[in-house]
């Protein structure tokens, strides 16, 4: 199942409709997953740019169907009820939202449960919905195609936990390498007699087989799953991190091992409920966390980020043509939301084009954010004049789009912001701006103000308003004003225009061109 089969439009498996024949096409048809896992069942449906899809709606219940499977061999009973129930919403939910039909798969509990087969055919008897039941080595492989939709060309370990589970697949330049399953899920660690040495000494012999079968594995580790989520939470929670948004957030081994201390310690109702987890989740966490630590410890990665896109998202990704996946998710989620907000649809590349000489030094990384900043200048223009730059600044630092670092979301953030403020002091924000290196707020702040000019001059393809030059050495910010451009050129813009040369500490001079 390395591709998706298109032989036979009568039956396209687990992986639905396909829904990326034209891969030119930015726009997503609304989709729904469901993943019926060993502690969670869920829904998700996918709507927006087919690149970076959005989340139209997202719901999930917390089934337990693992619960109880390593000494019964069946499914948990009263969860076996709830999902039944939530998957029967599901089907209405699917059916009002004009999805079509679902795709479902389900995973360890009902691929290992002695009634799995009987559950699939209760759920396909009063739903019509077939469940398709995964193996451990296709559930890491989706897993980590969910990883390659937020971070294409990604290399390093994807570590994915579910209820009765644990799944390792390696990634490099866009491709899913070996993969490897495990017992090592939270609801059948919590069985094992003989307390937390016991646990321990079960996880380690696991871990040391599975090293051994993919070899080293230093380079980054990126954890899928709702319980290495909960950890992050807490994690945050410990360290007083200051935005909340769970896809890219970092650690290292020793905030592991501090976060496992800090768990250890901790009344964990307490902590619940100030990191904002649920009961369940948090039910889980205390084994979680130790097989977290020895992951860390056994495969020493050179750093660890959390993956918010995972299973359901590796659906997505299954359906795409290569030619898609090499896209970048940021820019094509940014060119969807100009297409469907911006007042001028394309303006976005005129002014990219336009201040371009500005930042003709920067790395290929940056540029991406200056163009991703550029699409996107104007898509809050509906927001009240008041808070519209508060507005930008919490939309691209809290908004759903893949391929962004933490670090990156908040220069995207304060260029939006800088788009319609010339000042950033004085905002809810600020404990965020230190995410950022002074010296890249101020490249932040140069690129917002050079978007904020050339909005001004409301550019043209048709029309010559001239261009802008900048000479670094010299400190010196040139604008070339055709005749067009000069009867743009008013009070307003040549405010904008000495704003940005009061960031570039530069000094200007303005040549007026003849027609």
């Amino acid at each position: 199942m390395d591709g998706a089969d298109t032989s036979d439009k009568s039956d396209w498996g687990p992986f639905g409709r396909p829904l990326f024949n034209d891969p030119s096409s930015r726009a997503l048809r609304r989709v729904g997953v469901v993943d019926v896992g060993s502690n969670s069942v869920r829904l998700v449906v996918f709507d927006g740019a087919a690149r970076s899809p959005a989340y139209f709606y997202n719901e999930k219940i917390m089934c337990a169907l693992g619960a109880g499977l390593a000494s019964t061999g069946r499914l948990n009973p009263e969860g076996r009820v709830r999902a039944l129930e939530a998957i029967r919403r599901f089907q209405l939910l699917g059916d009002s939202m004009g999805t079509g039909p679902l795709s479902a798969v389900a995973t360890a509990a009902v691929r290992e449960a002695e009634d799995g087969p009987e559950f699939c055919r209760e759920v396909e008897e009063q739903t019509g919905l077939k469940l398709w039941v995964i193996d451990g080595r296709e559930e890491a492989r989706l897993s980590a195609q969910g990883v390659l939709l937020g971070w294409p060309g990604a290399y390093g370990l994807v570590c994915d936990i579910g209820g009765a589970s644990m799944e390792l697949a390696e990634i490099n330049g866009g491709h899913v390498g070996r993969r490897i399953s495990s017992a090592l899920g939270p609801l059948k660690l919590r069985d094992i007699k003989g307390g937390r040495k016991a646990r321990v000494a079960i996880i380690r012999e696991t871990l040391n087989g599975m090293r051994t079968e993919l070899g080293p594995q230093n380079n980054r580790l990126f954890l899928v799953g709702g319980s290495w989520r909960a950890i992050a939470k807490i994690d945050m929670h410990r360290r007083g991190y200051p935005l909340r948004v769970l896809h890219e957030y970092r650690m290292t081994a020793k905030s592991v091992r501090d976060t496992a201390k800090f768990i250890a310690k901790s009344d964990l109702e307490d902590l619940r409920v100030a990191a904002g987890v649920s009961s369940a989740r948090m039910a889980l966490v205390p084994h979680a966390i130790e097989v977290l630590r020895e992951v860390v410890k056994a495969f020493k990665p050179h750093d660890i980020a959390v993956s918010s896109y995972g299973i359901r998202e590796g659906l997505l990704y299954e359906q795409m043509p290569q030619r898609l996946r090499d896209r970048d998710p940021l820019i094509e989620s940014c060119r969807f939301a100009e297409a469907k907000d911006a007042r001028v649809p394309g303006f976005g590349k005129l002014v990219f084009d336009y201040i371009q000489p500005i930042f003709k030094s920067i790395k290929p990384e940056r540029r991406r954010l200056v163009k991703a900043a550029c699409l996107l200048h104007d898509v809050s223009w509906r927001a009240h004049p008041d808070y519209r730059a508060e507005v930008c600044f919490d939309n691209a630092t809290r908004a759903n789009l893949g391929g962004l670092k933490h670090s990156e979301r908040v220069f995207l953030g304060l260029a939006l912001l800088h788009r319609y403020s010339n000042r950033r002091d004085g905002t809810q924000f600020e404990d965020l701006y230190d995410l950022l290196p002074p010296a890249d707020q101020l490249q932040a702040e140069i690129l917002g103000k050079a978007m904020r000019f050339g909005a001004v001059l409301w550019l043209s393809e048709d029309v010559d308003s001239g261009e802008l030059r900048w000479f670094p050495k010299k400190k010196l910010l040139e604008l070339r004003l055709s005749p067009h451009g000069a009867s743009m050129f008013g009070e307003v813009a040549e405010a904008r225009f000495q704003s940005l040369a009061s960031s570039l500490e530069a000094e200007t001079q303005i040549k007026h061109l003849k027609g």
